[in-house]
Protein backbone atom coordinates (compact mmCIF):
# COMPACT_ATOMS: atom_id res chain seq x y z
CA UNK A 1 0.00 0.00 0.00
CA UNK A 2 2.60 2.24 0.93
CA UNK A 3 4.44 1.53 -2.63
CA UNK A 4 1.83 2.77 -4.40
CA UNK A 5 1.20 5.71 -2.03
CA UNK A 6 4.81 6.65 -2.89
CA UNK A 7 4.58 5.90 -6.54
CA UNK A 8 1.44 8.11 -6.62
CA UNK A 9 3.17 10.77 -5.18
CA UNK A 10 6.00 10.67 -7.63
CA UNK A 11 3.02 10.87 -10.59
CA UNK A 12 1.77 13.89 -9.46
CA UNK A 13 5.13 15.35 -9.02
CA UNK A 14 6.45 14.65 -12.53
CA UNK A 15 3.56 15.78 -14.03
CA UNK A 16 3.86 18.76 -11.97
CA UNK A 17 7.30 19.53 -12.81
CA UNK A 18 6.16 18.68 -16.84
CA UNK A 19 3.46 21.87 -16.45
CA UNK A 20 6.14 24.21 -15.24
CA UNK A 21 9.01 23.50 -17.53
CA UNK A 22 6.77 23.06 -20.75
CA UNK A 23 3.62 25.11 -20.88
CA UNK A 24 5.00 27.88 -19.07
CA UNK A 25 7.89 28.80 -20.73
CA UNK A 26 5.22 28.65 -24.22
CA UNK A 27 3.06 30.95 -22.52
CA UNK A 28 6.25 33.38 -22.07
CA UNK A 29 7.27 32.86 -25.74
CA UNK A 30 3.79 34.10 -27.22
CA UNK A 31 3.49 37.05 -25.20
CA UNK A 32 7.10 38.05 -25.82
CA UNK A 33 6.25 37.32 -29.71
CA UNK A 34 3.18 39.39 -29.57
CA UNK A 35 5.16 42.48 -28.05
CA UNK A 36 7.38 42.61 -31.05
CA UNK A 37 4.40 42.70 -33.09
CA UNK A 38 3.27 46.11 -31.55
CA UNK A 39 3.44 48.99 -33.32
CA UNK A 40 4.71 52.93 -32.40
CA UNK A 41 1.51 53.99 -32.81
CA UNK A 42 -0.22 51.28 -30.91
CA UNK A 43 2.47 51.83 -27.84
CA UNK A 44 1.15 55.53 -28.09
CA UNK A 45 -2.12 54.40 -27.63
CA UNK A 46 -1.63 52.40 -25.09
CA UNK A 47 0.26 54.79 -23.20
CA UNK A 48 -2.52 57.52 -23.71
CA UNK A 49 -5.40 54.69 -21.97
CA UNK A 50 -3.19 54.01 -19.50
CA UNK A 51 -2.40 57.55 -18.18
CA UNK A 52 -5.88 59.30 -19.40
CA UNK A 53 -3.38 61.57 -21.70
CA UNK A 54 -3.40 62.52 -24.99
CA UNK A 55 -0.89 65.47 -25.12
CA UNK A 56 1.25 64.25 -28.05
CA UNK A 57 4.50 65.58 -26.03
CA UNK A 58 3.91 63.71 -22.98
CA UNK A 59 3.22 60.41 -25.31
CA UNK A 60 6.49 60.74 -27.29
CA UNK A 61 8.39 61.33 -24.75
CA UNK A 62 6.63 58.46 -22.30
CA UNK A 63 6.85 55.74 -24.83
CA UNK A 64 10.38 56.45 -26.34
CA UNK A 65 12.47 57.21 -23.42
CA UNK A 66 14.70 54.77 -23.49
CA UNK A 67 14.68 55.03 -27.30
CA UNK A 68 16.96 57.04 -30.18
CA UNK A 69 16.33 60.51 -30.80
CA UNK A 70 15.79 59.23 -34.37
CA UNK A 71 12.79 57.27 -33.16
CA UNK A 72 11.29 59.92 -30.78
CA UNK A 73 11.53 62.53 -33.78
CA UNK A 74 9.78 59.82 -35.94
CA UNK A 75 6.95 59.78 -33.83
CA UNK A 76 6.58 63.15 -33.07
CA UNK A 77 6.60 63.96 -36.87
CA UNK A 78 4.21 61.24 -37.87
CA UNK A 79 1.81 62.37 -35.43
CA UNK A 80 1.61 65.86 -36.59
CA UNK A 81 2.00 64.62 -40.53
CA UNK A 82 -1.48 62.57 -40.04
CA UNK A 83 -3.58 65.23 -37.67
CA UNK A 84 -2.09 68.48 -39.82
CA UNK A 85 -2.51 66.69 -43.09
CA UNK A 86 1.00 67.37 -43.83
CA UNK A 87 4.17 65.87 -45.49
CA UNK A 88 6.72 66.85 -43.35
CA UNK A 89 10.64 65.72 -44.22
CA UNK A 90 11.43 65.69 -39.96
CA UNK A 91 13.66 68.60 -39.71
CA UNK A 92 10.66 70.97 -39.27
CA UNK A 93 10.70 73.02 -36.33
CA UNK A 94 8.76 71.09 -33.39
CA UNK A 95 7.48 74.26 -30.99
CA UNK A 96 5.84 75.37 -34.38
CA UNK A 97 3.89 72.16 -35.12
CA UNK A 98 2.86 71.60 -31.81
CA UNK A 99 1.80 75.15 -30.86
CA UNK A 100 -0.26 76.00 -34.03
CA UNK A 101 -2.19 72.23 -33.76
CA UNK A 102 -3.69 73.62 -30.38
CA UNK A 103 -4.98 76.50 -31.90
CA UNK A 104 -6.55 75.27 -34.37
CA UNK A 105 -10.68 75.38 -34.21
CA UNK A 106 -9.97 78.52 -32.19
CA UNK A 107 -13.09 80.90 -32.96
CA UNK A 108 -12.55 84.11 -35.30
CA UNK A 109 -12.85 87.41 -33.02
CA UNK A 110 -11.84 90.95 -34.42
CA UNK A 111 -8.86 92.16 -32.23
CA UNK A 112 -8.79 89.19 -30.23
CA UNK A 113 -5.65 87.09 -30.14
CA UNK A 114 -6.39 84.56 -27.58
CA UNK A 115 -7.70 80.62 -27.90
CA UNK A 116 -11.25 82.20 -26.89
CA UNK A 117 -10.94 84.28 -30.11
CA UNK A 118 -8.51 85.82 -32.35
CA UNK A 119 -8.35 87.57 -35.56
CA UNK A 120 -5.25 86.87 -38.69
CA UNK A 121 -2.67 89.40 -36.85
CA UNK A 122 -3.08 88.59 -33.23
CA UNK A 123 -2.94 84.58 -34.43
CA UNK A 124 0.19 85.14 -35.76
CA UNK A 125 1.58 87.67 -33.29
CA UNK A 126 0.69 85.29 -30.33
CA UNK A 127 2.08 82.03 -32.17
CA UNK A 128 5.22 84.42 -33.10
CA UNK A 129 5.44 85.13 -29.27
CA UNK A 130 5.29 81.33 -27.85
CA UNK A 131 7.20 79.79 -30.11
CA UNK A 132 10.05 82.57 -31.19
CA UNK A 133 10.13 85.25 -28.17
CA UNK A 134 9.26 87.02 -31.25
CA UNK A 135 7.21 90.59 -30.42
CA UNK A 136 5.50 91.57 -33.75
CA UNK A 137 2.84 94.09 -34.11
CA UNK A 138 -1.12 93.55 -34.19
CA UNK A 139 -2.06 94.31 -37.54
CA UNK A 140 -1.21 92.44 -40.84
CA UNK A 141 -0.03 96.35 -43.12
CA UNK A 142 2.69 96.68 -40.12
CA UNK A 143 3.80 92.67 -40.06
CA UNK A 144 4.59 92.89 -43.87
CA UNK A 145 7.07 96.02 -42.88
CA UNK A 146 8.81 93.63 -40.20
CA UNK A 147 9.75 90.82 -43.02
CA UNK A 148 12.13 90.19 -45.70
CA UNK A 149 10.13 89.02 -48.86
CA UNK A 150 10.99 85.38 -50.23
CA UNK A 151 10.05 83.99 -53.44
CA UNK A 152 6.73 81.92 -53.35
CA UNK A 153 8.94 78.67 -54.39
CA UNK A 154 11.24 79.12 -51.81
CA UNK A 155 8.62 79.30 -48.40
CA UNK A 156 9.95 77.68 -45.63
CA UNK A 157 7.82 76.14 -42.93
CA UNK A 158 6.71 79.27 -40.22
CA UNK A 159 7.18 82.31 -43.09
CA UNK A 160 4.27 84.46 -43.45
CA UNK A 161 1.78 84.94 -46.18
CA UNK A 162 0.36 87.56 -46.79
CA UNK A 163 -2.95 88.73 -49.01
CA UNK A 164 -4.13 91.69 -50.89
CA UNK A 165 -7.73 92.34 -52.89
CA UNK A 166 -5.64 93.75 -55.80
CA UNK A 167 -3.02 95.74 -57.54
CA UNK A 168 -2.39 98.74 -55.16
CA UNK A 169 -5.30 97.85 -52.55
CA UNK A 170 -4.00 97.15 -48.77
CA UNK A 171 -2.86 94.14 -47.07
CA UNK A 172 -5.94 92.47 -45.94
CA UNK A 173 -4.70 89.15 -44.17
CA UNK A 174 -1.92 87.58 -42.84
CA UNK A 175 -1.12 83.32 -41.97
CA UNK A 176 1.65 80.91 -41.08
CA UNK A 177 3.20 78.90 -44.35
CA UNK A 178 3.22 75.02 -43.12
CA UNK A 179 4.12 72.87 -45.73
CA UNK A 180 2.81 71.24 -49.20
CA UNK A 181 1.78 74.87 -50.23
CA UNK A 182 -0.32 74.79 -47.34
CA UNK A 183 -1.11 77.74 -44.54
CA UNK A 184 -2.69 78.02 -41.34
CA UNK A 185 -4.54 80.97 -40.19
CA UNK A 186 -7.44 82.71 -38.79
CA UNK A 187 -10.15 83.33 -41.00
CA UNK A 188 -13.52 85.24 -40.63
CA UNK A 189 -15.71 82.59 -41.49
CA UNK A 190 -14.24 79.81 -39.61
CA UNK A 191 -11.91 80.91 -36.98
CA UNK A 192 -8.25 79.22 -36.89
CA UNK A 193 -7.67 76.36 -40.27
CA UNK A 194 -5.63 75.07 -42.36
CA UNK A 195 -6.29 76.37 -46.26
CA UNK A 196 -4.53 75.69 -49.32
CA UNK A 197 -3.08 78.48 -51.14
CA UNK A 198 -4.08 76.86 -54.69
CA UNK A 199 -7.50 77.01 -53.23
CA UNK A 200 -9.42 79.43 -55.80
CA UNK A 201 -9.90 82.34 -53.57
CA UNK A 202 -6.35 82.29 -51.76
CA UNK A 203 -4.75 81.69 -55.18
CA UNK A 204 -6.41 85.03 -56.55
CA UNK A 205 -5.96 87.47 -53.32
CA UNK A 206 -2.14 85.98 -52.58
CA UNK A 207 -0.11 88.90 -52.33
CA UNK A 208 3.60 88.03 -50.99
CA UNK A 209 5.54 85.64 -48.88
CA UNK A 210 7.75 87.30 -45.79
CA UNK A 211 10.87 85.96 -43.10
CA UNK A 212 10.68 87.43 -40.01
CA UNK A 213 14.06 89.15 -39.16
Amino acid sequence: MMKSYVLSALALGSAFLSFFYEVQPSSATTTSEEAQLVTPAEQLQEWALEHNSSKPADLFNEVTREKSLTFKDSLFYNYYSQSLGLKLDFNEDKDLLETVSNWIGTPYRRGGSTQRGTDCSGFVSKVYKQVYGITLTHSSRSMFQEVDRVPKTAMETGDLVFFRRGPGQPIFHVGIYLKNGKFIHAATNGGVMINSLMSPYYKKHFYAAGRVI
